[in-house]
């Protein structure tokens, strides 16, 4: 009778184990719970394009091409686009005219040229489908909006910026002119904070906490001068001559 309780005490404890061994294998998947609910920024810029309040302004569904029944519908509860940081830079230096040579073999005096220039620079536009230049209103029409609160810049929804002129210069003797054009650039960075408010739940409906998403946007563009009596605006930038060897 002693070996029998022996060994039934022994099962009892190899059966204890497994239970341990279960409940750590259920405890290791519990990670895998949380990171479902990681979004990608796709994701989260649809949840703020979809959203009932969308920058202090109350959404249609019709705004976003929601239909009452056949959706989309509403995916979050608000979103904001909160402007970060905003910075001037130089953007890449281009070759703006033709060469003009001075390279005849029996040249002895600088020539006279007029030479015209001319450089054309892109527009700024956001990273994502929802915020893309040409999209009407949405997502696209707050970002624009953010973008022409500063000094020097033009609504998106031009898809580029010129600058040019004619300006009379010499060649000296061996050698070839040619214009370059150095743009000014502007960069807008920012995030999309989507929110989706805590759900309390129902007899049908397990609670929820609130859940918060952030998404990262970046527009550049070029700095741009008033055009003349209301004509388009013209990129600023350092224009200069250029002179190389024959």
């Amino acid at each position: 009778m002693a070996k029998r309780r022996l060994k039934n005490k022994k099962v009892r404890l190899v059966a204890v184990g497994s239970a341990l061994a279960t409940g750590g294998a259920i405890i290791a998947l519990l990670p895998s719970a949380n990171a479902a609910e990681e979004k990608t920024p796709e994701q989260i810029i649809t949840l703020c394009e979809r959203a009932k309040v969308l920058n202090g302004k109350q959404q249609d569904i019709f705004d976003f091409g929601g239909h009452p029944i056949a959706g989309p519908s509403f995916e979050s509860d608000n979103c904001n686009y909160v402007e970060t940081n905003f910075e001037s830079f130089d953007g890449p230096t281009e070759k703006a005219s033709i060469d003009f040579p001075n390279c005849e073999p029996n040249a002895t005096e600088p020539a006279k040229v007029s030479i015209t220039w001319k450089a054309t620079v892109a527009q700024g536009s956001g990273k994502y489908t929802a915020t893309q230049q040409g999209a009407g209103g949405g997502l696209f029409g707050f970002l624009s909006g953010s973008w022409l609160k500063h000094k020097g810049t033009s609504d998106m929804t031009v898809k580029s910026v010129t600058a040019g002129d004619t300006e009379n210069r010499e060649v000296p003797v061996g050698k070839v002119l040619h214009m370059e054009f150095t743009p000014k650039m502007q960069r807008m960075t920012g995030e999309w904070r989507v929110r989706i408010d805590a759900n309390p739940g129902s007899f049908a409906v397990n609670p929820s906490p609130e859940k918060n998403f952030v998404a990262s946007e970046l527009v550049e563009g070029p700095a741009v001068l008033p055009g003349a009596a209301g004509a388009a605006g013209i990129a600023d930038g350092v224009v200069k001559p250029v002179l190389t060897d024959c």
